[in-house]
Formats: structure tokens, sequence, C-alpha cells
């Protein structure tokens, strides 16, 4: 982490560890062999700056404004966290392994853009961002947001609900599940010399989970289009997930009959599951995940179950008792 001094919503050093440096054996061998052959490169200060996030961070590009009406009946209950901390405090590893990355994101090339529909579908087919926009209606929905580390925001989010690129895609009716494939071009993203992570990003949920109308398709955030660090130019939003299931600059879905073994799930199994639904009273193996802390203050609260949306959510899983469902 970049920042000398602590604040409030900064999590303390062993959160904010890089996860390759803590998940297992294995992992941390390959991370010690990628940072010597960096090493032995003869630039080995400037590659691990790209690598780490510590590059002087490129001026933001100005985001067009984005407006759409309020949806409040997912009122989230808590004050909004700034915008400064929500768009500058983030995972996207794909840039860099700190918070800071929103300098090195500025490389992401978003426009033009497609997202391929592949797998179980009536017709693969690819679709461009602009087709996608002309056939939605897009709103604003306030939604908390909580992080498997424990640290959490609430946003403004801008998009439509996933829904409705469901729809678009047109899949099987014996499709069981969704894969999310997001962007992996190394030309504008230095963390993909990680090579021990099992790049491309991909994420799961269940046609249900896809289906549920909290899930949402995000565009844009604080009345803007969504900023590069956060996912542009369109990102999942599962609100009672942790945070690592919601995933960024998405560029393929998959429709399939066999459950996925997701991003984080391929590295850690024992620590990040298929499901990852917030529960307060199932600590991760390495902390607790009763409380958080809110960006932009140095409170800590008191999680809730299903981050709080379990009117919406739990029903889903009532029949899934034997299943693992929380981190």
């Amino acid at each position: 982490m970049l920042i000398g001094r602590k604040r409030g919503w900064e999590l303390p050093d062993r959160m904010a560890t890089p996860e390759h440096l803590v998940l297992n054996r294995r992992a941390a061998i390959a991370g010690a062999a990628a940072l010597g052959t960096i090493a032995a490169s003869g630039s080995a200060q400037a590659q691990l700056s790209r690598l780490f996030g510590s590059t002087p961070s490129t001026p933001a590009k100005p985001l067009p404004p984005l407006t759409a009406a309020p949806n409040t009946k997912y009122a989230a209950g808590r004050a909004l966290s700034p915008e400064l901390q929500a768009t500058t405090y983030n995972n996207y590893y794909e840039f860099g392994l700190s918070k800071s990355v929103s300098g090195a994101a500025q490389a992401l090339v978003v426009d033009p853009w497609s997202v391929e529909f592949t797998g179980m579908v009536a017709k693969p087919k690819k679709i461009g961002f602009e087709d996608i926009m002309k056939q939605v209606s897009l709103e604003e929905r306030t939604y908390r947001h909580r992080c498997v580390e424990t640290w959490a925001m609430t946003v403004p989010w801008i998009g439509f609900p996933l829904s409705r690129l469901l729809a678009m895609a047109e899949p099987s009716a014996s499709a069981k599940y969704v894969v999310f494939t997001t962007l992996a071009d190394p030309k504008m993203m230095p963390g993909l010399g990680q090579r021990f992570y099992p790049w491309p990003y991909t994420e799961g949920l269940t046609m249900q989970e896809a289906a549920n109308e909290l899930t949402f398709v995000t565009v844009g955030m604080y009345g803007k289009t969504l900023p590069p660090q956060n996912g542009a130019p369109l990102r999942l939003t599962v609100p009672w997930k942790y945070g690592f299931k919601s995933a960024k600059s998405i560029v393929k879905i998959e429709f399939t009959d066999k459950r996925p073994v997701s991003f984080w799930e391929a590295l850690q199994d024992s620590e990040y599951g298929f499901w990852a639904n917030v529960n307060p009273a199932v600590p991760h193996p390495r902390w607790s995940q009763a409380s958080e802390t809110l960006l932009g203050n140095d409170e800590r609260v008191p999680t809730k179950m299903w981050n709080g949306y379990g009117d919406f959510v739990a029903s889903m899983y009532t029949d899934k008792t034997k299943e693992k469902l929380f981190v």
C-alpha cells in the first residue's frame, strides 16, 4: 500500500498483504521465482513498480456524466462512501497488487468494446457495448459493497439488471450456470505478469442468482461513466456476495450446465468458494467476518447476514443446506 499514514478506512497490514504471498506454499514459491526473473532482467525497479502499482499516478481522464433515475427500492441504509475513496481504493490485480492502481488503470482502452456470448446459447454472438446500451434502460441503485478483506463501501451504481443481458444472449433452458470472463490484455495490464495467478479472471453464478432482481450490470457510478479502475466499461455487481464475485471489465459470458471453478477458488479453494455469500458468523480462515470498516470513515460496524439483502436472496439457498455457501 502506498499511503504512509493510516486513515480510518485503511486495513491493518495483515489484511492488505498481497494474496499471493499468503495463500499457500506453491503460490509463494512461484511468486518468489517471478520476482527473481524480474530482478535478473536489468530493469527490476521499473518492473516491480509497475507490478505493485507504485508508479506515479497517471492523471485520471475526465469521465462523461451519466445520469439515471434512482431506484429507491434497494435503499442501502447507510451514507454514501466518499467518491474519492470508492474510486481510488480497490482491488484490480490485473493492474497491480496494491490498492492504489487507479493511475495504472488509466491505460485501459474501453472503446471499442464488445461482449461475447458463448456456450449453451441459441447462437453464439458478439455484441458491441454501444449496441447493448441501446437495448437497456439505465437506473441508479445505491448498494452496499462488502469486500472479503473486511472493508466496505456504499455506492450509487448506474446500470441495468443482468437479466436484460441474459435475454440478449438467449441461453438454453438447460443452462445452469453463467461464467463471466474479464479482459486480460498484457499490453495494458502489467499485473498479468504475475504468472502464478490463473488468468484470465473468471467468476460464476447460478442461472437463478444471475436472474435475481438485485444482480446488476454496472456502467457508471456517482453520476459518471464507470472509471477504468472500477471495471469499465461494464462490470458485475452482486451486493449480497463478497466483492470478488463482482467481475470487472467483462468481455465474455458463457452458459454451461457444469459448475465453474472461478479465479480465487482455483487458486485457493480452502479460502474462497463458489458461493461466497456474506455471513458475519463464518470467518475467513485468516480473519473474522463479524465486522467491517467503512471507506472514508474510521467507524467499524457489524456485518449483516447476506450483507443486509436477505429479503431478496435468502430463499434461493433454502435447498442447499449441504453446500458451503459462505467463505
